[in-house]
């Protein structure tokens, strides 16, 4: 519903978020909320917005124990904000942190609130255990049994097996494979070398690499439980390091490595969004407008290859309605969930012949690599699946308001099958 008959225009205001660890390291005792309530009372404390009313507060996290209900409400509540705030939880794979940026965005942009925060967490430490389905359906016997006779007999099937916990499997239920397994696919299909894949990795931990050293990070990260960087950052890698790491997904024939693939991650981010007359009204800063955004699907059931490929679809219906073409851009943030998808998507987006088999009657072209993940992305900083989307728009704004000006491009791929796009501008 547009409220103000016109729509308004939305911009990023802040960002925030804790530095990236890899799997049970520091933050293998903390849990969602806690990741999620310390990285919102980072930006409420950068921003000032102690006390505030906000519009609404949106996130979410792909990992949730059944007892985290409500989790963005409980972690509002649980920091300084005014506690009038309400809040939601939103969930969409790896999207997750660009969907909650979108459904505030547009919130914004139809006038039903003036501002509004956007985050995501998740913790592959701390994951739901649950109890093997036999003894649950043991245990609804014995609830049911009505005489003490019959609640015995039950009890006595019971037996030490039934006492082994099932951790969630980091699987697509639809196909019974992994992320990673459906890339080793991808990476065949497309012939994308082992050598690329290595190349593309060690490049990106330079870049980040090279940005904490030029204090690109200092403002946008708040430090928690012993870390001030993302731990997962190799600043002593290189090519031959790469090179002898065996293959995790494919042990015989396989190209994707822990090296060349972004690592199970615990972590949080967020950012401020608010309309243009809001943010001039308080004088905060407008880092980047957000102008479009597009979110698509791929079958991947039949043609294993393809589930990180929905960005192929996403990205042409958004420059289609935007009006521009793929080279119009000064900075290209794209997800690294393996090089491998990476390569893939690059390779597609420039041969005719590839992007006929998506259906489209040419290609978009080559990019500058040069402006691609200047900062290095999810491979060397690492991947809470969805806090991902909140690292990835508050470096494009930042790299935008630092420039002065321009156009960014962002893609995220995602379980399922999804991806999205989004455009930024300065």
């Amino acid at each position: 519903m547009l409220v103000d008959r016109q729509i308004k225009k939305v911009a990023i205001i802040g960002y925030n978020r804790i530095p990236f660890a890899r799997q049970n390291t520091n933050y293998a005792e903390a849990g969602n909320a806690d990741m999620m309530t310390t990285t919102l009372t980072g930006l409420i404390n950068r921003y000032n917005l102690q006390g505030k009313l906000l519009g609404e507060v949106a996130g979410g996290a792909v990992i949730k124990h059944s007892w985290e209900i409500n989790l963005m409400r409980e972690c509002v509540l649980s920091t300084s904000l005014d506690p009038k705030t309400p809040a939601c939880d939103i969930q969409q794979a790896c999207d997750t942190g660009i969907e909650a940026a979108i459904y505030i965005a547009n919130k914004i942009a139809l006038g039903q609130i003036e501002v509004g925060i956007a985050g995501g967490v998740d913790s592959t430490s701390n994951v739901p255990l649950v109890l093997n389905e036999s003894l649950r359906k043991i245990l609804l016997s014995i609830r049911k049994s009505r005489t003490l006779s019959d609640k015995i007999k039950h009890i006595l099937k019971i037996r030490p097996k039934h006492f082994i916990p099932l951790a969630p499997m980091n699987t697509e239920p639809s196909t019974g494979l992994s992320m990673g397994e459906h890339t080793e696919f991808t990476a065949k299909h497309y012939s994308i070398s082992r050598e690329e894949q290595d190349e593309y990795a060690f490049e990106s931990h330079k870049k980040m690499a090279k940005a904490y050293e030029n204090g690109f990070f200092d403002d946008m990260i708040s430090p928690y439980l012993g870390l001030e960087r993302d731990n997962n950052l190799r600043i002593d890698t290189n090519l031959d390091k790469l090179s002898k790491l065996k293959p995790a997904f494919d042990r015989e024939n396989g190209t994707l490595t822990a090296g060349n693939s972004s690592p199970l991650t615990d972590g949080a981010s967020c950012i401020l969004l608010a309309s243009e007359e809001w943010a001039k009204k308080n004088n905060y800063p407008i880092l980047a407008y957000i102008t479009f955004a597009e979110l698509a699907a791929i079958e991947y059931i039949e043609n294993k290859h393809n589930l990180l490929l929905a960005p192929i679809y996403a990205s042409t219906r958004m420059l289609e309605k935007a009006g521009l073409k793929l080279q119009d851009f000064d900075f290209y943030e794209i997800h690294e969930a393996f090089s491998a998808q990476v390569l893939a998507t690059l390779k597609i987006w420039k041969s005719d012949k590839l992007s006929k088999e998506f259906g489209f009657k040419k290609c978009l072209g080559s990019i500058d690599k040069m402006k691609l993940n200047v900062t290095g992305s999810s491979i060397p900083a690492g991947h809470p699946f969805a806090a991902t989307g909140g690292r990835i728009l508050a470096t494009m704004a930042k790299l935008l308001n630092e420039k002065g000006s321009g156009k960014g491009f962002i893609s995220v791929c995602a379980a399922g099958g999804h991806g999205v796009t989004v455009i930024l501008e300065k």
